[in-house]
């Protein structure tokens, strides 16, 4: 494995606020229970993913600083740097991008928090897989999971590319945090997989039970 670079940690600390004005004035980002986040010690958010402004609104939103994992072709321009400056990893999707995943254990390790989204592309965000970046994560470093539901990005009829209308109420729902256990006598490889679908399952069931509580959250006024 590469040696493990983590982004410096001020610098995801000095971009949030900005996160937050952009959700509080091109949008109305709402963030529920984020009281739930603990404030302290390593932390994987992870988010069901189907637009392009999750990342940036969980970011924006969340109680403490996050390097999120966004992907490497994303790094390019004046986007690219802006996301490097805030303390954001990229990641090769094409590839078990091992030094991306060394960089996010380094900041769990350091105490820090970790985005990510385990869907790895857009969808429909019901979360139906998960690649296994996660769980790798979390069981290296036995950080807790906090499961994010993300809704009001991609109104409905909308594709993966459109945005949101000006104004429109984004949503960010906290779960409550779990610890992906696993049966430690399993081989590697069945541990993995485990752990996999119990993240899955945890955060699925949080997108769902977020859809029923507080509905699609796409009006707009």
């Amino acid at each position: 494995m590469s040696e493990a670079v983590a982004p410096q940690p001020n610098r995801a600390r000095i971009g949030r606020p900005i996160g937050k004005v952009i959700f509080s004035t091109l949008y109305r980002g709402v963030a529920l229970h984020p009281e739930r986040v603990p404030l302290t010690g390593p932390v994987i958010l992870v988010a069901n993913h189907a637009a392009f402004l999750d990342g940036p609104l969980v970011f924006g939103l969340a109680p403490r600083p996050v390097s999120f994992l966004v992907k490497q072709e994303a790094f390019s321009g004046f986007w690219g740097w802006t996301i490097r400056n805030v303390g954001q990893i990229p990641i090769d999707r094409s590839v078990g991008d091992r030094a991306a995943l060394a960089s996010a254990s380094a900041v769990l390790e350091g105490g820090g928090a970790v985005g990510i989204f385990p869907e790895g592309n857009r969808g429909d965000g019901e979360v139906h897989q998960v690649n296994h970046g996660a769980a790798w994560i979390a069981l290296r470093t036995d950080a807790q999971i906090v499961p994010v539901a993300v809704s009001g990005t991609r109104p409905t009829g909308a594709t993966k590319d459109d945005w949101p209308s000006f104004r429109s109420r984004l949503l960010v729902d906290f779960g409550e945090p779990v610890r992906l256990t696993v049966d430690r006598s399993a081989p590697g490889r069945d541990r993995l997989r485990l752990a996999s679908d119990h993240l899955r399952d945890a955060l699925a069931s949080h997108v769902r039970r977020s859809r029923v509580e507080n509905g699609p959250s796409t009006d707009v006024h």
